[in-house]
């Protein structure tokens, strides 16, 4: 790996994550459920926060045995209404293996995030193989050049521009020249992605110039166009879109199973 040249930054407070943490305690003992893994998923897990950013924990959870067993299914997600600045909810074990057997990008995010809040670290270990694994470069692909196309139409074509939207289609863009360069699944941390797939040194200074005022602005914060990055972001965007990619392989899904089982009944928490 090249030397990080990037500004790069994880603000997460020993009172935030102890309050982080009694807050997925609470839903554990209301929901009766385990939760398997939390972690950052959005700028704070990335690397490049504003002082005002939200905390975006997301959670992979195991519900007790009885709820995999009902005729109807039940719903398979858990949402805390969003408290000031903390954002959380999470996903049940069977969802996050269906998602998972889809190579979902977000999915592998998650599980790459730096910031872990709690896990239980052999069966989120071997989580991890199994989405490694079965990852698509195809799905990925699709799914960040989709990205990186959207918010760049929605959001960088006026005169004034919100910093963080230029990382918002910066960071897809690396993320599909990750994947068509053939280095497997992207990392989630921004620093690493563009250390290692960004060479023109123009490109590198701005794009630290803007990290430098973005994780010093509020999120709200706009500036006139950074003509440099925005050029650079529509070239990468033309390349992208002209490229293909094989599918690649699929998850085993014997081997998703077989995880679900022997997960559930370890945890089961029947009296």
């Amino acid at each position: 790996m090249k030397e990080e040249t990037f500004l790069s930054a994880h603000p997460v407070s020993d009172d935030m994550r102890a309050t982080v943490v009694e807050n997925l305690a609470v839903l554990e003992r209301t929901h009766q459920v385990k939760v398997l893994f939390a972690c950052e998923s959005g700028s704070r897990g990335w690397g490049f926060a504003s002082p005002d950013s939200d905390y975006d924990v997301r959670f992979v959870y195991v519900n007790r045995l009885s709820w995999y067993l009902s005729v109807e299914p039940d719903r398979d997600v858990i949402e805390q209404p969003i408290s000031g600045d903390l954002d959380i909810n999470g996903w049940d074990l069977r969802k996050t293996l269906q998602l998972l057997r889809e190579s979902n990008p977000t999915l592998l995010e998650w599980l790459r995030s730096p910031v872990v809040y709690q896990q239980e670290a052999h069966w989120v270990e071997r989580l991890r193989v199994l989405a490694e694994d079965g990852f698509s470069p195809v799905r990925g692909y699709h799914h960040y050049v989709s990205m990186a196309r959207k918010n760049l139409r929605e959001h960088l074509y006026g005169e004034v521009v919100r910093y963080k939207k230029y990382l918002y289609v910066l960071r897809p863009l690396l993320a599909a020249r990750w994947i068509r360069e053939g280095r497997g699944v992207p990392p989630m941390r921004f620093a690493e992605l563009a250390s290692e797939t960004l060479t023109d040194r123009a490109v590198l200074d701005e794009v630290n110039a803007l990290l430098e005022v973005k994780m010093r602005a509020g999120e709200s914060a706009t500036s006139p166009r950074w003509v440099g990055i925005h050029d650079f972001l529509e070239a990468e965007l033309a390349l992208a879109l002209a490229h293909s990619l094989d599918k690649g392989p699929k998850a085993d899904e014997r081997l998703l199973d077989q995880y679900l089982h022997e997960a559930v009944l370890h945890f089961d928490t029947r009296a």
